[in-house]
């Protein structure tokens, strides 16, 4: 155990030194990890290798100082391994403070580099010289190496890295607080100080170290310079710890920034695609309306001017008929003109209920959906049923349609595709919404082969007709198992008024089987 309180004080010290250099070998690691303010991860790296070696070395002067108290033996490499990470620690130092200097935006006035450089070169030449001209003949090696590679490495890569913080320090970085700067040049002034520490060596043969060693150091200040080099490595760790605090705030600051930035401009699209959608809604609907008015209009002429013309042509026929005797071949062709004649105007009739059944306009979707389903009954061969549940009323103009060539396309769909001989039609009026589900138990389909293209299009068109009005379409099918579209549309209550019982017959709810 050493003797007296100033060598405890003395182990104290060390181990202080050694925590605070091997301290910063941690933060450096963790921020040379991240995307670094301070510098490149490379740049970082050399600067954790030195505080990791370094502060592996103080412990080891430690464990030195410890045994040496105890009058224990050391191990025969223990000086020399001492002495290699000495001089590794330092090298790791010096390739960081030659990184520090790479050429940069902005940096310290160029004189005063120049001016540093110089200096450095002479000190370098003058060491070298003082280390050949010996006062007396090397007795110590290791301790003569030691003092050589505190004089020819640690001082001048000290001296470096506290020039390359400070030109750290003045890089512009926008939005870095100085907080930052004030930690990287707090650094750098200890760094400075530390690399003039490393000029008092223990006594040995070297001129210099005759004058200014430890032991001088000490009976002029009182205290090891072990003291003011730990106290200098713990201001050395805490300016790259603030600088390194710095950054992270500002790190913080700007993912914060880059969020906000990315949240906006994901509103962005979101609005431009409502907008978007709502515009694709609102020309589906023109483009809807105008199908509708045209389909009108063609209904109208073929109506008020075709059929009125093969009415016209069948009057004269039949005036024709009287006056020709019978049994005559002219006869028997003004017999078929006749046939013909009703043929056609059964057909415009039909195509004019096709494009625009007068039902829709005047009486409203059941009625409409009443002629639909007789039709297709009559048509097809197929038991078609049609129920109405709830207080049925006139809805919107548009809605009605939708509904009524929806349930159009399904009911060919269902003579088209289905193969069965039954499917239903169910109408529920709602409160707020009007439902309708077309159905049937017939072969079914694969929903993911049939809805994409080439096949589905008839699908796609109820959809866009459902949507084009604020309703959902939904499609149940599978291979077997029959086929029900269901069309949802929510309704505004200003825009529907409830029919009269009467205004269908008696008992319209129910019709079929």
């Amino acid at each position: 155990m050493p003797s007296g309180e100033l060598s405890f004080e003395f182990l104290l010290i060390f181990f202080v030194y050694g925590l605070a250099f091997f301290s910063m070998g941690l933060v450096m690691v963790m921020e040379s990890r991240r995307s670094p303010m301070l510098g490149e991860a490379r740049l970082l790296v050399p600067l954790a290798v030195f505080g990791f070696l370094h502060g592996t070395h103080e412990w080891l002067e430690m464990a030195i100082e410890l045994r040496q108290g105890f009058n224990l033996p050391l191990l025969a490499m223990t000086d020399w391994a001492r002495l290699l990470l000495l001089i590794a620690s330092f090298s790791s130092l010096l390739v960081f403070g030659l990184q520090a200097l790479r050429p940069q935006p902005r940096r310290l006035p160029a004189r005063l580099i120049y001016a540093g450089i110089g200096l450095l070169v002479l000190y370098l030449a003058l060491t070298v010289v003082t280390g050949i001209v010996q006062r007396e003949p090397i007795s110590d090696w290791i301790a003569h190496a030691d003092a050589l590679s505190r004089y020819l490495l640690a001082v001048p890569a000290a001296i470096l890295a506290a020039v390359g913080l400070a030109q750290q320090s003045y890089l512009p970085r926008p939005g870095v607080g100085r907080e930052l700067v004030l930690g990287l040049r707090l650094a750098a002034f200890s760094f400075a100080l530390y690399g003039l520490t490393q000029l008092v060596v223990r006594p040995g043969e070297i001129y210099l170290a005759g004058y200014l060693n430890t032991a001088v150091f000490v009976d002029l200040l009182g205290f090891p310079v072990q003291l003011l080099r730990a106290g200098l490595a713990i201001l050395a760790t805490i300016g790259m710890i603030l600088a390194i605090q710095a950054a992270e705030a500002t790190r913080r600051l700007e993912l914060v920034s880059a969020q906000r930035a990315r949240l906006e401009a994901l509103e962005q699209v979101q609005h431009d695609l409502a907008e978007r959608e709502a515009m694709r809604r609102e020309l589906l609907r023109h483009t809807v309306i105008a199908q509708e008015d045209e389909r009108a209009r063609i209904a109208r002429e073929l109506h008020d001017e075709t059929a009125q013309l093969l009415t016209a042509m069948a009057l004269d026929l039949a005036t024709l008929r009287q006056v020709v005797p019978g049994g005559q071949p002219v006869s028997r062709m003004l017999d078929r003109l006749q046939s013909l004649c009703r043929q056609v105007s059964q057909g415009i009739y039909r195509l004019v209920h096709d494009l625009r059944p007068a039902q829709l306009d005047d009486l409203g979707l059941v009625a409409a959906l009443h002629y639909l389903v007789d039709e297709e009954r009559r048509r097809t061969r197929i038991d078609i049923a049609l129920e109405i549940l709830g207080l049925m009323k006139r809805l919107d103009p548009m809605v009605e349609t939708e509904m009524f060539r929806v349930a159009h396309e399904a009911l060919t769909n269902v003579a088209r595709h289905a193969q069965c001989e039954t499917a239903k039609v169910l109408v529920e009026y709602q409160d707020e919404q009007i439902m309708m589900q077309v159905s049937d138990a017939g072969a079914g389909f694969d929903l993911r082969r049939e809805l994409q293209p080439p096949h589905g299009w008839g699908i796609a068109g109820m959809r866009e007709r459902v949507e084009s009005v604020g309703g959902r379409l939904k499609i149940n099918s599978a291979p077997g198992q029959g086929t029900r579209v269901e069309v949802v549309i929510p309704l505004q209550i200003e825009d529907s008024v409830a029919l009269e019982e009467d205004a269908y017959g008696p008992d319209p709810l129910v019709v079929g089987r």
